[in-house]
């Protein structure tokens, strides 16, 4: 009996086979791929969406003829579709989260409600992101367009094509800025006040729980029995956790691609004014009577990439990257880098930010600046880190640390001297796939729970870096007496500079 997930992700699509004790069969990985339509907005195509799902599922089960024994679906949170309920055809191409469709309706609904109550209620504050802003863009576009329609994530439309069903998880519904995480309800009278029906969503389930089962012949086809339990195990960060055990407070995970995350637990409770004024985001999380918190950094390995490019006219290899890291001295460079080139997520979110070095001499080299550029994303980290700690009121001392990254032992050693935490590189290759898969074993009853699972998965090899306590309280006072201090002048800086070209722009309009 094997376990099959599926990942919709930004720049991928991922079909994986797992084991019932965790271990990956075989994982294939499509490119996604995205349009833009005149005016420069990103879209999906349902139907080419679809079928790389397919071929995903096809080319894991062409040499496993195994029974599957549940298929669980996870992907990017906030990426939607409006469905037609009559001829179950997409009424629209899906709109991804990066989208910036919907800003100006995101700065409508922001000022509709005071900010902390609404973030009491969803754990969220306004963004473009979410579905609820997305739609009300929608309707500006076309006023009959709710007619017979219901909004489908991704992983719900590709729960409804494998099983014929509609529904979605409570990670996912979150993220529309329309579910209310105290109560585990669609908010009726926030929709209404925009005037959206509410059937524009669907029925919302714990993650991982039976949606429907396959009747799909195109699958069966494939070797997918008729009546396979299907779940839609929900959000990809969340199911990700699971799969390298961070489900305790004290413990967190963090994924490193070209944006960072960080996410850890905690109890479900009441969310007050410790939540809101931490910058953090929070939501229900996959497992049960907890919640998620989580913080992100837009261009961490995004940071990186840029250096690549700019530091040699022909990009750095990432042999070159490693050799660069290793020749630097030992210990802080002295130099701040400020990771904000495509703005600053939490703990103090500001789209005007904008990255910056501080201290740079003529003595400096490549790999100085290379260091300070993992130095600035590490101290991210550090300022997520210290405000999940206030909301948690545990200290954070483990990092279960996954993605590209973690092959540049050297940045990870940064990280762990800045955090004083130790780093657990885990085994996995494709966390949030097993994620899925494990979410969905354990709603469909496959296991017992999730410490069960967790007591399976922990039994792998892991890598564990640890902090050096001399270079770590050296950081620390760069940190505190540096970085933090000069971070609020600079973000006031880039606000009197936005203002300057806002003005010089309007200036030449007219």
């Amino acid at each position: 009996m094997k376990l099959l997930s599926i990942d919709i992700g930004t720049t991928h699509c991922k079909a994986g086979l797992f084991t019932e004790e965790g271990d990956a069969e075989k994982i294939v990985v499509l490119p996604n791929i995205k349009y833009y339509d005149r005016n420069g907005y990103p879209y999906y195509k349902p139907e080419q969406l679809w079928q790389t799902i397919v071929t995903c599922i096809k080319d894991v089960l062409i040499e496993n003829k195994e029974v599957i024994s549940a298929i669980g679906i996870t992907g990017m949170a906030e990426t939607g579709l409006l469905l037609d309920l009559k001829t179950g055809q997409p009424k629209t191409d899906f709109i991804p989260w990066f989208s910036k469709c919907a800003e100006k309706e995101a700065e409508m609904i922001c000022k509709e409600d005071d900010p902390f109550l609404r973030f009491c209620k969803t754990g969220l504050r306004s963004s473009y992101k979410y579905g609820l802003a997305k739609l009300l863009w929608l309707k500006k576009q076309d006023s009959s367009i709710f007619k017979d329609a219901i909004w489908l994530s991704a992983p719900d439309y590709i729960a409804y094509r494998i099983t014929g069903t509609i529904k979605t998880d409570y990670t996912l519904a979150q993220r529309t800025f329309a579910f209310r995480i105290d109560q585990k309800v669609w908010d009726f009278e926030w929709l209404a006040h925009f005037g959206l029906p509410k059937e524009i969503f669907p029925e919302a389930l714990p993650s991982g729980t039976k949606v429907g089962e396959t009747n799909q012949e195109e699958l069966i086809r494939l070797g997918i029995a008729f009546g396979t339990p299907v779940a839609i195990s929900g959000h990809d960060h969340v199911c990700a956790s699971v799969a390298v055990g961070a489900i305790n407070p004290g413990t967190v995970f963090n994924s490193i691609g070209t944006a960072e995350t960080l996410v850890g637990t905690l109890k479900e409770r009441q969310l007050g004014k410790k939540e809101f004024q931490s910058g953090l985001s929070f939501g229900c999380h996959v497992l049960k009577k907890r919640f998620f918190w989580i913080g992100g950094i837009q261009s961490s390995g995004g940071s990186v990439e840029w250096l690549r490019v700019l530091l040699s006219d022909v990009k750095l290899t990432y042999e070159q990257v490693q050799r660069l890291s290793s020749s630097t001295r030992e210990g802080p460079t002295g130099i701040l880098y400020y990771p904000y080139l495509a703005g600053a997520g939490a703990p103090l979110p500001d789209s005007a930010a904008k990255a910056a070095f501080i201290g740079l001499t003529a003595s400096h080299k490549k790999e100085d600046i290379l260091k300070a550029v993992f130095e600035g994303i590490s101290f991210e980290i550090e300022s997520i880190r210290r405000a999940a700690e206030q909301v948690i009121e545990l200290p954070i001392r483990k990092m279960f640390v996954v993605g590209g990254g973690t092959k540049n032992r050297y940045w990870m050693q940064i990280k762990s001297d800045v955090t004083n935490c130790c780093l657990s590189i885990p085994p996995v290759s494709e966390a949030t796939l097993l994620g899925a898969a494990i979410t969905a074993g354990i709603g469909c009853g496959i296991y017992k729970d999730e410490n069960e699972m967790v007591t399976i998965l922990s039994q792998g090899e892991t890598t564990e870096i640890y902090p050096n306590q001399t270079f770590h309280q050296r950081y620390k006072t760069l940190y505190e007496c540096g970085y933090l201090q000069l971070q609020q002048a600079l973000r006031k800086f880039y606000h009197i500079q936005q203002t300057v070209f806002s003005t010089e722009k309007e200036n030449l309009v007219k």
